[in-house]
């Protein structure tokens, strides 16, 4: 049988199903972009490329709105059927924030006291975290500042991160009125173990990049304070590994009169990502070099352990959390809205048991009864 004698089509085909609408640099948003991949002396290799799928929220911490989730589905997409494209960099705009989550202002002003819109917006959620795990494409999460709440989830979804050594890393939910749901519950023990995995997701603590380097979340934390044109490692975080009362502390924050110098240095530096970016770059470069095929097996194996228990949970979660948007949500993310009314941004907690342990139904009384400590 002679191949060469078969007819073919050489018309080459266009698998990607969305438009560029889904896209703006213009803030709240998502950019998307391709990048040349470069070599080790920063030579660029052409036709191949890296995407870079930004979220562009810089003043509201680059929380998503429900129109940025539906850039991220539509920018995973687009990478995935793009045969030039060798990795995806999931960033956002900035140098605090890589994700807090989702929009409060929007949580609180629409979907609260909303559960069958804000079911529909989880389908949303949903399909994003979908997307980042079905990339036919490996994903790296560049994490320019804090990773909070659903930022930490939809970076966990991710291949691998590199991280800015300011960054702070965290769930958010139980303290402002949800629980993590979105991934972290799904995620967190494969990276951390499930102790501190369960710690990190009910404490709301949050723990530095060089903490979340020692225990295995991140690949690795990169230095980007510049101080008189050098690179400092973060003041903030202890740099040594000891033993303090049967603990290990490396990545730990400074206190007392070591964090109030660290912060005189954090207020004369600037915020340079070159060092962070040459990281990428060396990671990008890594993965050109392998074949692409058995590259994409061995991420996909690897990424069907998260996936098998996101998978079970994400529809039963769905339910939960617009149920949740009548009560404790309603509670949690109002409260965080109105901070700047009510200068506190939690309800009064031991005010909210005690009412629940007299049977008190959820009604006005009871709200106005527990937001806002002193400001009833």
């Amino acid at each position: 049988m002679d191949l060469n004698k078969w007819p073919r089509q050489t018309d080459v085909k266009n698998h990607n199903i969305f438009g560029e609408q889904y896209f703006s640099t213009e803030a709240p948003g998502v950019i998307y972009q391709k990048r040349p991949v470069v070599d080790p002396v920063g030579n660029q290799i052409s036709d191949l490329y890296s995407a870079w799928i930004t979220l562009n929220n810089p003043k509201q911490y680059n929380s998503y709105t429900t129109e940025m989730v539906k850039g991220v589905i539509a920018g995973f997409h687009k990478a995935s059927m793009d045969r030039s494209v060798v990795a995806v960099v999931f960033t956002a705009a900035g140098d605090k924030a890589f994700c807090t989550g989702g929009n409060t202002k929007e949580y609180a002003e629409y979907y609260s006291c909303n559960p069958s819109e804000y079911m529909a917006y989880m389908d949303l959620f949903n399909a994003m975290v979908d997307g980042i795990l079905a990339c036919k494409k490996p994903v790296i999460c560049r994490v320019n500042g804090m990773r909070v709440a659903g930022g930490q989830e939809i970076g966990m979804a991710c291949d691998v991160t590199i991280s800015s050594d300011l960054a702070v890393f965290g769930q958010a939910g139980p303290k402002h009125g949800s629980a993590p749901v979105g991934g972290a519950t799904d995620f967190l023990h494969w990276y951390l173990g499930i102790e501190q995995a369960m710690w990190s997701c009910i404490s709301c603590e949050m723990w530095s990049a060089y903490k979340m380097a020692r225990l295995g979340l991140i690949s690795k934390a990169v230095p980007v304070l510049k101080i008189d044109g050098k690179f400092v490692r973060n003041p903030l975080v202890t740099t040594d590994k000891y033993i303090d009362d049967g603990d290990i502390v490396y990545g730990e924050y400074v206190r007392g009169e070591a964090a109030a110098q660290a912060k005189n240095m954090l207020a004369r530096g600037e915020t340079d990502f070159a060092r962070l970016d040459q990281e990428i770059n060396k990671v990008l470069y890594t993965l050109t070099n392998l074949f692409p095929n058995c590259l994409q097996m061995s991420i996909d194996s690897m990424r069907v352990k998260k996936k098998y228990y996101w998978d079970q949970a994400k529809i039963s979660s769905r339910h939960w959390l617009g149920t949740n948007m009548m009560t404790e949500a309603y509670l949690g993310f109002n409260a965080f809205n109105t901070r700047k009314l009510t200068g506190h941004d939690t309800i009064d907690f031991i005010e909210y048991r005690r009412q629940l342990a007299n049977a008190k139904p959820f009604d006005q009384e009871l709200v106005d009864a527990v937001m806002a400590p002193g400001k009833k």
